[in-house]
């Protein structure tokens, strides 16, 4: 896992698969709320009339000068659940998330989010 110190001038940044085949670009960094950790990476994706967000784990990422690269597949990480550029993920829609990249989800022990936006 890289350390995620400098994470608000990353956004902008070019995300690229494992290939190095661009999938969009970097806007935030949604964080574990049980570990601190940052957990996914939202994605601007499509054309400028038609954009959406979607999620991307940064598990395994790795940052460069001018790209953050993950380690999944760029058709996989379209196919995600997304959400709209201005819109924000619902706390049911959360497991989804998790469920598309094989992932394990829990929520906390009181029905809180896993994953919060910094």
């Amino acid at each position: 896992m890289f350390e995620a110190e400098n994470i608000r001038d990353w956004r902008g940044l070019d995300v690229v698969d494992y290939d190095g085949r661009k999938i969009g670009t970097l806007e935030s960094i949604y964080f574990d709320t049980l570990t601190d950790r940052p957990a996914f990476a939202t994605v601007t994706i499509g054309l400028p009339t038609r954009r959406r967000l979607v999620f991307v784990p940064v598990d395994k990422a790795t940052v460069g000068p001018q790209y953050l690269k993950v380690t999944y597949d760029k058709s996989l990480v379209k196919d995600a659940p997304g959400i709209d550029p201005d819109g924000e993920l619902a706390a049911e829609d959360e497991g989804a998330v998790f469920t598309h990249y094989h992932l394990p989800y829990e929520q906390g022990s009181r029905g809180e989010r896993r994953l919060g936006r910094r």
